[in-house]
């Protein structure tokens, strides 16, 4: 009975696959940088709105091909919000009952998002308790914990089957510059950047990854240290960057890593609103500000080429957080010296 349910399981799943079409490619025109290609994937329309629903599609059939899951089990995961929303949405499908473990911080957009799917919030005071929280609670369930921060790395085929970077790649295939010189991109997991950096050594292209982090992440500093045991206090910038190296980052697959300023990364999203005439997410801006530092970098050595990054979700979800001046002013901070440095960017 329970491999029967699990074969209509994943044939749910697929079918849902099949409905939804590929996201969209948007090409950016960005003055200042005529030589320069710039390129968003724009992950905001999957049916759950951000790049975590491709990775929630797959943690549900790496759980149901493992025989971890059954029509009894609950489901329960450690998420700010995205994948949280993602994996409601899948439990939904399945008809079974989920849990998100968050820190009581966490956008309320994204939990009423939870909430409209069928699932429920647990919160926590602090980050670095999802962990621990979403063990206990599977334990005295009997449930599943998803654990995304693992996982991610290996749910996805990072050799092809429709991932992101075999999207992005044939997508670009008859643009001026078919093989990006670069691909940008923020961690979370790991698992998207382990998936784009692998697809690219596999494939053989010349194209660079580069995963830019936000301050208080341990991803940075980890690259340059070594370090495996780095502890933070965690990331302002929700959905991305980790108080703790997660196991699905893999950093030999990363050609190059920037810190960048939670002032640059709001600084950045707002200026994308006005060139795109619509919000994105702040881990969004994060990208963006690596893409044009990486843009810089080639225009100065006379170099043209592509760079593509990602929009990860859209900004609507974030219109009481990152996009109220009030809060940015009490959690983030003052935004015009970045501001100021992204304008005398685009201007040089």
């Amino acid at each position: 009975m329970c491999r029967e349910w699990a074969h209509k399981a994943i044939e749910s799943i697929q079918a849902d696959f099949q409905r939804s079409s590929d996201t969209h490619l948007i090409k950016l025109e960005v003055p200042g940088f005529e030589q320069i290609d710039f390129y968003l994937k724009d992950e905001s329309t999957h049916p759950t709105g951000s790049l975590k629903h491709r990775l929630a599609r797959s943690l549900y059939l790496y759980a149901l091909t493992n025989g971890w899951i059954n029509q009894q089990t609950t489901i329960i995961e450690s998420s700010s919000g995205s994948t949280a929303v993602s994996e409601a949405y899948f439990a939904r499908l399945l008809g079974l009952p989920f849990i998100a473990v968050m820190p009581r911080h966490t956008a309320q957009r994204k939990i009423q998002q939870i909430e409209f799917y069928g699932g429920q919030c647990h919160f926590v005071e602090k980050s670095d308790q999802i962990y621990a929280e979403s063990m206990r609670l599977a334990k005295e369930l009997k449930g599943h914990y998803m654990d995304q921060f693992t996982y991610a790395e290996r749910a996805t085929d990072w050799r092809g089957n429709n991932n992101i970077a075999c999207s992005i790649f044939e997508q670009m295939h008859y643009e001026r510059h078919p093989i990006p010189a670069w691909i940008v991109m923020s961690a979370g997991t790991g698992g998207t950047s382990a998936t784009i950096g692998r697809y690219i050594r596999y494939k053989c292209y010349d194209t660079r990854l580069l995963v830019v982090d936000p301050d208080h992440s341990v991803f940075y500093p980890y690259f340059l240290s070594g370090n495996a045991n780095l502890t933070s206090c965690g990331s302002k910038i929700e959905g991305i960057g980790r108080p703790r190296v997660e196991p699905s980052f893999v950093p030999s697959v990363v050609d190059d890593m920037l810190q960048v300023a939670d002032g640059a990364s709001i600084a950045t999203m707002l200026w994308l609103e006005n060139l795109l005439g619509r919000k994105v997410g702040p881990s969004t801006g994060t990208n963006m500000w690596g893409a044009l530092i990486k843009a810089d970098e080639m225009r100065r050595q006379g170099k043209g080429g592509s760079i593509v990054t990602l929009l990860c979700d859209s900004g609507e979800r974030y219109l009481e957080t990152y996009y109220n001046k009030d809060w940015v002013a009490q959690n983030i901070g003052d935004c015009s010296p970045n501001q100021q440095a992204l304008q005398q960017m685009l201007k040089s």
